[in-house]
């Protein structure tokens, strides 16, 4: 379905003003949807939006890998088959969910509850915390591309920078204060199994990708779509890889990302009690492109809301002078590098830079030959 702007599009429209008013009333869209919505504003509404596949319906059989996690830490056996699984997901897919992780269900349900609960508190308990300031470790706002494009996304997210320097407790609100500490200490602990697997996937030593601070900072946005009026005329999310390193989803049962598998989108389907785990674009460049980042994207729905979980194991919130490029160990004559070294701070500044869209920010980083 191929969706044109609106016909009634005035010459003098000023996006960015109603961008500004939305920010100014520091309630969210969902403060939008309680007041009675009913049509889309225009900034909400993405010009040619195309929510088919790029070339046709996809399999309704092709699903992301599910891969067991149970048994890693005490049996040989079952670790050499995960790995062999991560490696395989890693190389076709750049997404996979886990089960028996180790993080209880119950965790899990009371994380999404917390969320819920922080957005669908009264306007006046979240106000305070609205701002696009990222050097405070706790906001929340509307996701809107402040790029060039200048194009709102029908979501609300709070965030939180929360490894290595985690906000004081009391900056937490209080409405998930507790549970985020709990979920987040489980998930960095999840995070070391996954990078242990994940390097020894690669061929390299369990802790390599560890010991160069692939676990160290952890970003997490806690993401709330409110039903939305008119969703074929938007998106939750526009299509977009993760900059960091791997991250860790958390989704209800309402379903709506999808992942972009040879041309085709594809449905990830909430699985009770599972994660979902995707490489982001440093990984790509570290790996050498053995491992892939892959494009996803989160549609807009008539019912909601819907409610998601992200934990971004990435290194660019705090200070670090440490530089990446492809891992030597990977590289020899037959395999050269890909990709020249960068600072994190460079590689994160052109990502921003060149907003969400459907051109991979690693083309930037690649050598020429």
């Amino acid at each position: 379905m191929v969706v044109a702007s609106r016909t009634t599009v005035e010459s003098n429209y000023d996006r960015k003003s109603e961008l500004m008013a939305i920010d100014r009333s520091k309630t969210g869209i969902k403060g939008l949807v309680d007041a009675g919505l009913a049509k889309l504003p225009r900034v909400f509404v993405h010009d040619h939006l195309n929510l088919e596949s790029k070339s046709g319906p996809p399999d309704a059989n092709i699903e992301i890998p599910v891969i067991d996690l149970g048994g890693v830490n005490n049996d040989s056996t079952s670790r050499a088959e995960t790995k062999n699984q991560i490696r395989n997901a890693c190389q076709k897919w750049g997404f996979f969910q886990v089960v028996n992780h180790g993080i209880p269900v119950t965790t899990l349900e009371e994380m999404i509850n917390g969320i819920r609960r922080f957005h669908e508190q009264e306007p006046e308990a979240k106000e305070e915390l609205y701002s696009r300031d990222e050097s405070k470790k706790v906001t929340f706002n509307t996701k809107i591309d402040m790029s060039q494009a200048l194009i709102a996304y029908w979501r609300d997210t709070l965030t939180s920078v929360m490894a290595p320097h985690p906000p004081a407790p009391e900056e937490l609100p209080a409405a998930c204060r507790d549970i985020m500490l709990d979920y987040t200490n489980n998930v960095m602990n999840l995070g070391q199994t996954l990078f242990e697997l994940l390097s020894e996937a690669l061929g390299l030593n369990p802790n390599h990708l560890e010991d160069i601070g692939c676990s160290e900072g952890l970003y997490v946005m806690g993401h709330y779509y409110p039903a939305c009026p008119e969703p074929e005329l938007t998106m939750g999310t526009g299509i977009h890889t993760d900059s960091g390193f791997l991250t860790v989803l958390l989704q209800d049962q309402m379903g709506g990302l999808q992942v972009l598998h040879k041309n085709q989108w594809i449905d990830v389907t909430p699985i009770p009690g599972a994660l979902i785990i995707n490489l982001g674009d440093l990984l790509q460049l570290i790996s050498n492109d053995k491992f892939k980042s892959v494009e996803h994207r989160v549609l807009a729905n008539h019912i909601g809301p819907r409610v998601s979980v992200a934990c971004f194991f990435t290194p660019h919130l705090y200070p670090s002078t440490r530089i990446y490029g492809p891992i030597k160990e990977l590289l020899s004559e037959e395999n050269p590098p890909i990709y020249r070294e960068t600072t994190v701070q460079d590689f994160i500044s052109y990502y921003d830079s060149k907003g969400l869209d459907e051109k991979s920010a690693l083309t930037h980083f690649k050598l020429q030959g």
